[in-house]
C-alpha cells in the first residue's frame, strides 16, 4: 500500500495542494527525501506562478497526480549539501525550474539537452528514481540532486529571477539555437505575457530589432516605452500586417490560445523561422504553400538543458534582466489562478513563501 505524502519521506515540510482536478489549493504536510550524497537542500523564499500550472491542476493535459503540489520557479538559500556536493555551500542562492532528473546517459544528457531527455523527470507532479511522487515550489524546503540546481548571481533580485527559470529559458533556448541572437536581427514576439515580456527583454539585450505582435492596441505603450521594444503590430489591422509583410528574421510565438500562424508566416522574410514557445490545447492549423515558396521554418522549443539555463542566469544578471512581477501571499493563490486564466497579471505572479506560508498553514 502506497504511503500518504506526510510519512513517505524522513524529512517534515509544508505546502499548498490541489487534492482533486477541481484545482482549488489548501494546505498540505507532506514530507521530502532525505539529502543524498550529491543532493540540496534549500529553503524556498519565493515561487513564481506558471501558465502551465493552470493545466496541471485541472489534469488538462491527462498527467496529474493527487495530491498535487505545483509550481517549478523556485528560488531560495541553501541549508544543507550532501557530502559529494561540489558546485553549491550553504548560504548559496539558488533556484531549481521544470526539471529534477534525467537518464544522465543518452545522447540528449551527453549533449546538455536534459529536457529532451526520454526520462526526463519533472519537478512536480513525476515519479523520482525511488518511484515517489515529485513535490513543487509551494513548499518550504525543496531537495533536488545539485546537477538541477542553478545559482542565482547576487545582483539579480530573487523574487524577480524565480520566473526566468521556465518563462526565462523558455524564450532564451530559441533565440540562441534559432540563429535570432545576433544584433541587428529583427524579431517579432508574438503575445506580450508572461513569457512575451521576458523574449522582448533578451532579444534586446542581445542586440536584436524587436516587433511586438499583439491582439491588443493598449498594449503599445507598455511595449515600446516600458520594455524597449522597437516597433508594434496590431496582429488584427490588416493594413499593419501588410505594411510589414517580409520584414522578420524570426518570430518567437508565445501565445497558447488558438490564433492563425498564415499571418504570421507572412511577416517573415525569405528563410524566416517561426518559433512556437506556447503551448495551445488544440492543433493549430498549418499552411504550407508560404513555407515553400520562401524556405521558411516552423520550429519549437522547450525550456533548456542545465548548462543553458545556466548561461542564461548568468546573461540576466549581466544585463539587469529580472521578470515583471506582483508579489502575493499564498493565501492568495486560488485568486492569482482566476486572474491567470483571464490573462490579469503584469506579467508573472511571484508568492512570497517565506514570510507567508507557515503563517496560513
Amino acid at each position: 500500500m502506497a504511503k500518504s505524502p506526510e510519512v513517505e519521506h524522513p524529512n517534515k515540510a509544508i505546502a499548498w495542494a490541489a487534492r482533486d482536478s477541481s484545482g482549488q489549493l489548501s494546505p498540505l504536510n507532506f514530507s521530502r527525501r532525505a539529502r543524498g550524497e550529491r543532493d540540496v537542500t534549500f529553503k524556498v523564499l519565493y515561487c513564481g506562478i506558471c501558465h502551465s500550472d493552470l493545466h496541471m491542476l485541472k489534469n488538462e493535459w491527462g498527467t496529474s497526480t493527487y495530491p498535487l503540489v505545483p509550481w517549478h520557479e523556485i528560488v531560495g538559500v541553501v541549508t544543507e549539501v550532501g557530502n559529494k556536493v561540489q558546485k553549491f555551500k550553504v548560504g548559496d542562492k539558488v533556484g531549481v525550474g521544470c526539471m529534477v532528473g534525467s537518464c544522465h546517459s543518452c545522447d540528449n544528457c551527453a549533449n546538455h539537452l536534459e529536457n529532451y531527455c526520454p526520462k526526463m523527470i519533472l519537478t512536480y507532479a513525476a515519479k523520482y528514481y525511488d518511484g515517489t511522487t515529485t513535490y513543487g515550489g509551494y513548499s518550504n524546503i525543496m531537495v533536488s540532486d545539485e546537477h538541477f540546481v542553478v545559482r542565482i548571481p547576487d545582483n539579480l533580485p530573487l523574487d524577480a529571477a524565480a520566473p526566468l527559470l521556465c518563462a526565462g529559458i523558455t524564450v532564451y533556448s530559441p533565440l540562441k539555437f534559432y540563429g535570432l541572437d545576433k544584433p541587428g536581427t529583427q524579431v517579432g514576439v508574438v503575445g506580450l505575457g508572461g513569457l512575451g515580456h521576458v523574449a522582448v527583454k533578451f532579444a534586446k539585450a542581445m542586440g536584436a530589432k524587436v516587433t511586438v505582435i499583439s491582439t491588443s492596441p493598449n498594449k503599445k505603450k507598455e511595449a515600446l516605452e516600458h520594455l524597449g521594444a522597437d516597433s508594434f503590430l496590431v496582429s488584427k489591422d490588416q493594413d499593419q500586417m501588410q505594411a510589414a509583410q517580409g520584414t522578420l528574421d524570426g518570430i518567437i510565438d508565445t501565445v497558447s490560445a488558438q490564433h492563425p500562424l498564415l499571418p504570421l508566416l507572412g511577416l517573415l522574410k525569405t528563410q524566416g523561422k517561426l518559433v512556437m514557445v506556447g503551448a495551445p490545447e488544440k492543433p493549430l492549423e498549418l499552411p504550407i504553400f508560404p513555407l515553400l515558396m520562401g524556405r521558411k521554418l516552423v520550429g519549437g522549443s522547450c525550456i533548456g538543458g542545465m548548462k543553458e539555463t545556466q548561461e542564461m542566469i548568468d546573461f540576466a544578471a549581466k544585463h539587469n534582466i529580472a521578470a515583471d512581477i506582483e508579489v502575493i501571499p499564498i493565501d492568495y493563490v486560488n485568486t492569482a489562478m482566476e486572474r491567470l486564466l483571464k490573462a490579469d497579471v503584469r506579467y508573472r505572479f511571484v508568492i512570497d513563501i517565506e514570510k507567508t506560508l507557515k503563517s496560513n498553514s
